[in-house]
């Protein structure tokens, strides 16, 4: 059978759909933020220059923030700010950006920092400045505890110097310039009290005035960087001074009346996690916009490849380019991919907010999880946003048709909040401890029974190929010369890695499953069912090999696998079209982007091409015509 583009579905089944996506609570949660990208101040199309698009970005933060019932409920929670990302990410990524730096980062580490509320917050509650935070520098990235920028206490002045020792040691990329209006921001520093380095702690530092930076401050913008423009800047201190109450202070770190350094934490390296523990909601964010954006390419793409014809089999006329399985085939992929993403991204945040909680989950496994989820959601969308780009050919390059910045935007999702590379290393070394035996030699006993068709088996496939790159890995790793701490881990570091991105791809498909189950018996039921089926099969395809050699697949399995694989791809694309109706996209969002309708060639007429002049000539003589015979 042919797919091709088939009706909407039932108002029930979408609205099904819509909650596995986005959780129970669609409207509660999300309503207010897809409302306002429909609101004329957010919509329209490209800036003439990167700096206007810099300065309408400010322009709608501000705008938001007036449309808050309160901004310091929102910096406060995290399934808010992630909902946030989710629908701003792909109609404005440097609102996005600017948004989640204010929100989360600064105030919301104020306000972590503050529970008692004695730290005026008026001025960027009020947005009569606006936060940013300052940690990464020239020389450190991931390594945060080495930043080398120094806070050192003065005791006759009661308060910190802040001082930038070398080039390395300039804040690299915060928004620091004057655009924008007056800023301030938290600058990770390295605390000196009486002489002794204590780590790195947060300190409230005012930036700039609107017009320029303030005394003892260094501003310096950075080079256009690829995707939505953002004010990137080098930032550096010069005996810049700020009162002791300047210091995010609390049970971590303090200076006390008398001058002295206390805290309950021994490690300098909890610490400084205690501090930017901010950190960890950015990663739920980012993962966030890369679902949003998936979302929205995957739907242009799927509207376009259904309005798109091309010629057909000889005789036949026309058909929409859908009909090709060179074509209809990919989408299907990306519709499970994105699907997959939703369900891990919405696992990870609920376990993150139950780990807060008394007597909640273990809070490392589930910082832990937030970290891979980034990671591995990011780059799906990568492939994602790149994939229907690509089904959509020339019009997909075109800024209007609003694939060709997702495309560039997706690569800060990738790198913000800590590099996706460096982030599933500290999983993979700590997951090494963690993973559960599995046989290493060839010698792995009878195939496991089980039905290719039966969801709960291609789990247990995955669970198994998981299992059996972290036990690779440790064999690495103990094979290695002992005493060379950095050749062990370069031995066990690629399995370890690959172990990493298994998991990820397990827990979505764990969160499939429970999806699936929730649902009552019916189409909506159905659908996802099928969406899950071929999400498992592509991923255990993609180690048939190692399954088979390790006797979890027999060699008719594999042989059938390609075969299921495609019945698994025709059930999907039969569907797709009308499946993406459940991402709850707005129709506004289609109309600013040509492609996404049946009239997408009318975004290129051209009010005096000849084909104008032959149509007004032929009305005429229809006209002439008519005239005659009423004559007569």
């Amino acid at each position: 059978m042919t797919p091709l583009p088939v009706a909407a579905p039932p108002s029930a089944v979408t609205d099904a759909l819509t909650a596995v996506i986005f959780g129970p609570d669609f409207r509660r949660e999300h309503a207010f933020w897809r409302r306002l990208t429909t609101t004329e101040p957010f919509r329209g199309g490209a800036c003439a220059t990167p700096e206007e698009q810099l300065v309408r970005g400010y322009e709608r933060l501000r705008l938001i923030n007036r449309s808050l019932d309160s901004a310091a409920r929102l910096a406060a929670d995290v399934r808010a700010l992630t909902a946030m990302h989710e629908w701003l990410g792909p109609v404005d990524p440097t609102l996005a950006t600017v948004a989640g730096i204010h929100y989360n980062l600064f105030l919301g580490s104020l306000l972590d920092h503050d529970p008692e509320g004695r730290r005026d917050l008026s001025g960027p509650l009020h947005m009569d400045e606006i936060g940013t935070f300052l940690c990464t520098e020239v020389a450190h990235g991931n390594d945060a505890t080495e930043v080398e920028t120094t806070a050192t206490y003065d005791p006759a002045r009661d308060g910190f110097v802040l001082r930038t020792p070398h080039a390395g040691a300039q804040k690299f990329m915060p928004n620091t310039s004057p655009v924008g209006g007056p800023k301030s921001g938290l600058v990770a520093a390295r605390l000196v009290v009486d002489g002794t380095d204590h780590g790195v702690f947060l300190l409230l530092v005012p930036l700039t005035d609107g017009a320029a930076a303030r005394p003892g401050v260094r501003v310096q913008r950075l080079p256009a960087r690829m995707g939505s423009p953002v004010d990137h800047c080098l930032t550096s201190f010069d005996d810049c001074f700020v009162p002791r109450t300047a210091l995010l202070a609390g049970p971590h770190g303090h200076v006390d009346d008398d001058g002295g350094f206390a805290s309950a934490l021994p490690s300098r390296r909890r610490r400084l996690l205690v501090s930017i523990g901010r950190v960890t909601p950015g990663k739920l964010a980012m993962s966030a916009c890369a679902v949003g954006s998936a979302r929205v390419a995957l739907a242009v793409a799927v509207r376009y490849a259904g309005h798109r014809t091309v010629a057909g089999p000889r005789g036949t006329g026309t058909v929409p380019v859908y009909a090709h399985r060179t074509h209809h085939g990919p989408l299907a992929e990306a519709l499970a991919t994105v699907f997959a993403m939703s369900l891990l991204h919405r696992r990870a945040l609920d376990r993150w907010e139950a780990s807060a909680g008394e007597g909640g989950a273990d809070r490392g496994a589930a910082e832990r999880l937030v970290a891979v989820a980034k990671g591995w959601i990011t780059w799906q969308a990568r492939d994602v946003i790149v994939e229907c780009r690509e089904r959509c050919g020339a019009q997909g390059l075109l800024e209007h048709n609003g694939l060709a910045g997702l495309v560039t935007g997706i690569e800060g999702t990738i790198t913000a909040e800590g590099d996706n590379l460096a982030v599933h290393a500290k999983a993979a070394a700590e997951m090494l401890l963690l993973a559960p035996e599995a046989p290493e030699s060839g010698d792995a006993g009878a195939p496991e029974p089980g039905d290719l068709r039966d969801p709960a088996f291609l789990r247990r496939l995955l669970a198994a190929v998981e299992a059996l790159h972290f036990a690779r890995a440790r064999a690495r790793m103990g094979a290695a010369p002992p005493g060379d701490a950095l050749g062990r881990w370069n031995a066990a570091s690629g399995a370890a890695l690959r172990g990493v991105g298994e998991h990820a791809a397990r827990q979505a498909a764990e969160a499939f499953g429970q999806a699936v189950a929730a649902l009552p018996e019916g189409p909506a039921r159905e659908r996802l069912a099928e969406i899950e089926r071929l999400y498992l099969l592509r991923q255990v395809g993609r180690s048939a090999g190692e399954l088979l050699a390790y006797g979890r697949l027999t060699a008719g399995q594999v042989r059938d696998l390609p075969g299921l694989y495609e019945e698994a791809v025709a059930a999907v694309a039969a569907h797709a079209p009308a499946l993406v109706e459940s991402f709850a996209l707005p129709d506004e969002l289609f109309t600013e982007r040509p492609i996404a309708g049946p009239a997408y060639a009318d975004a290129y007429d051209d009010p005096d091409g000849p084909w104008h002049r032959e149509a007004a000539t032929r009305a005429n003589e229809v006209s002439l015509r008519t005239g005659e015979e009423a004559d007569r």
